[in-house]
């Protein structure tokens, strides 16, 4: 494989590109999925799938700073690192605000002891996110592997991040639908505050990009 060093100047514009159209692809899907998902979790009183709606959006906040970063660069050749730094650092507050509300959410739940309605529509779109997500993610990891680009690796670990979401509210939703254990509804909500609380983390002190040294 190509990487940052050995590139030409022609692979590395088409590179770029194609990492803002991954970028902007990723703004739609999430808003459109995080809009369904939000709706639907609300409908249905489902708190795992209203968290996951909401971890979309953050998704999309992502996206657009690796979209802003990459247009800048292909535009002046260089992109401003100190306000992308302090921006990470707000996406990061983000997710913890997103912790914070699932959690919130879920204890209230259980202590009130409401039964969430089952959602086909809930359904849908986490399956859909397990087909779309992983293929989006190894996308970005590729050309950020080749592009040597340590923010465009992050948005590819926030998108393995989804789709361990989507498990997780997805066997939330559907053992609730299949046994009718409402309490298995919140603890999906608290398995997504403890990914936003280490997404966050991660984002806050700029290592988003370790996991990858791994694979």
């Amino acid at each position: 494989m190509e990487t940052a060093g050995t590139l030409t100047p022609e692979q590395t514009e088409r590179l770029t590109r194609k990492g803002l159209r991954l970028a902007q692809f990723t703004v739609a899907y999430n808003v459109v999925e995080g809009t369904i998902a939000v709706t639907a979790g609300i409908l249905a009183g489902l708190v795992s799938v209203i968290g996951f709606g909401i971890d979309s959006g953050i998704e999309s906040i992502a996206a657009v700073l690796v979209g802003i970063r990459l247009a800048a660069r292909l535009r002046h050749g260089h992109a401003d690192e100190r306000k992308e730094r302090i921006t990470l650092k707000l996406v990061a507050v983000t997710f913890f605000i997103l912790a914070a509300y699932v959690t919130y959410e879920g204890i209230m739940s259980l202590i009130d002891g409401d039964a969430p309605e089952s959602s086909p529509v809930s359904i849908g779109i986490l399956v859909l996110s397990l087909i779309v997500m992983p293929f989006l993610a190894a996308m970005k990891k590729r050309v950020g592997t080749q592009l040597g680009d340590n923010l465009i690796l992050a948005d590819a670990a926030e998108t393995r991040i989804c789709v361990l979401l989507s498990i997780s509210t997805l066997l939330g939703v559907g053992l609730y639908m299949l046994t009718g254990a409402a309490w298995l509804d919140p603890v999906a909500g608290f398995i997504i505050a403890a990914f936003a609380i280490h997404e966050g983390k991660e984002a806050w002190e700029g290592e988003l990009v370790e996991d990858d040294d791994d694979d």
